[in-house]
């Protein structure tokens, strides 16, 4: 029996030359293919400035210490997201405070962030989880009236629109002060690996670009491109977050296919949608009227009589790969020590949507007839599970 499997990225011959075409260069490290594809990247999200780096989690490690976070100091984030979310926090030496997701959109939930709010927030991580925009014209009107500065975590965001003041706007243009992308290959653009940080701010650019290589006063390109010989001095720590050329090659040419990218995986999420409306006790997930997600991932919310595993694991032999929902970093043994993290309230939606949700597979290479075999798939494992709870019972 073939495997449908969850995700799978758009790669062929034109990423091949790409990297190959920089291998014959000469020039493999962070260089021209990194400026080109910063620029290109800042044009696509309709950003001022765009700084690549190595993944995600050193972006938002940039981004926190840009905006000044040090030991001590609280971020208000989500705990259901993956953990280097919270890791990055840590990083600063500072604390992450977990507010509760809202149901539907597995989002941060807008209402409860004020009333974790204290002296020593310094800033707000919103995570637009699974591709799905946060509700940021709220988050960021919070945080404006507190001087909150707020960090878009848009790992799995490329590509995704807000409305905002009357115009779709893609995510990362950005909204907040700082948005965070990653290019893992599980994401909608990949470069095997990689991040990048968008912004309006020339100094947090500046501090980006600086802290990416070490904290080196001249880029290699600059010392290699001189007439003249030039000595790098390091006034400040840095970081080796940098990004390759052989990395940047292949961004840029999946920025070339993101439209079409996009484009299908949103016909498949309305596909999985309208045929899953009529299979009874699965809640499918909501896209807000002022969104347009780039679907990274479309996560289906099981019955809380099901047992998560055993849905999974009857999919799994009729060869459809799932995953379960997103984890919760309080309950991770990491953070499990008094201290590294706070929980302002609740966390019941969270949970939830970590024990009672499953992600199916969605990526642009997925037909129609395979589609319609998953979703066949979902009703024939929930029907076995259902009998065997029934016959439990």
């Amino acid at each position: 029996m073939s495997q449908i499997p969850v995700a799978k990225p758009v790669l062929d011959e034109q990423e091949v030359e790409a990297v190959r075409r920089v291998i014959m260069s000469g020039w493999v490290t962070q260089g021209p293919e990194v400026a080109a594809f910063e620029q290109e990247f800042a044009a696509y999200v309709g950003a001022q400035y765009a700084c690549a780096v190595s993944n995600c989690t050193t972006a938002l490690h940039l981004a926190l210490r840009v905006v000044g976070v040090e030991a001590g100091d609280e971020v208000i984030t989500v705990s259901h997201t993956f953990i280097a979310t919270a890791n990055a926090i840590r990083y600063c030496g500072a604390v992450p405070v977990f507010v509760d997701i809202e149901k539907d959109c597995y989002n941060i939930d807008p209402d409860l962030i004020e009333a974790a709010i204290t002296p020593r927030t310094k800033a707000i991580i919103c995570v637009h989880q699974l591709g799905m925009p946060c509700d940021l014209h709220r988050i960021v009107a919070i945080a404006s009236r507190h001087e909150i500065p707020v960090i878009e975590d848009a790992a799995c965001a490329t590509g995704s629109e807000v409305f905002w003041k009357g115009h779709w706007e893609k995510i990362g243009k950005p909204h907040g002060d700082i948005a965070c992308f990653s290019f893992h290959p599980r994401k909608v653009v990949t470069t095997g690996d990689g991040g990048m940080l968008t912004t309006a701010n020339p100094e947090y650019d500046r501090k980006f670009r600086l802290w990416r290589q070490h904290g080196m006063s001249v880029t290699d390109a600059v010392r290699h491109g001189s007439r003249q010989v030039i000595f790098e001095s390091y006034p400040e720590l840095g970081y080796n977050y940098r990004m390759t050329d052989m990395q940047a090659a292949v961004g840029r040419e999946q920025l070339k296919r993101l439209p079409g990218i996009i484009a299908r995986r949103r016909e498949i999420a309305r596909q999985y949608a309208e045929q899953l409306r009529s299979t009874a006790n699965v809640m499918p997930p909501i896209e807000p009227a002022w969104a347009r997600s780039n679907w990274q991932s479309f996560c289906i919310r099981l019955p809380g009589y099901l047992d998560q595993r055993d849905v999974m694991q009857e999919l799994l032999d009729r060869g459809i790969s799932t995953r379960r929902g997103i984890m919760n970093i309080h309950l991770e043994e990491a953070y499990a020590e008094p201290g590294l993290s706070r929980i302002a309230a609740s966390l019941k939606e969270s949970v939830a949507a970590q024990d009672y949700s499953i992600i199916l597979p969605l990526y642009a290479q997925l037909t129609d007839i395979e589609l319609t075999s998953v979703v066949d798939a979902i009703r024939a494992s929930l029907y076995s599970c259902q009998v065997a709870v029934g016959r439990a019972g």
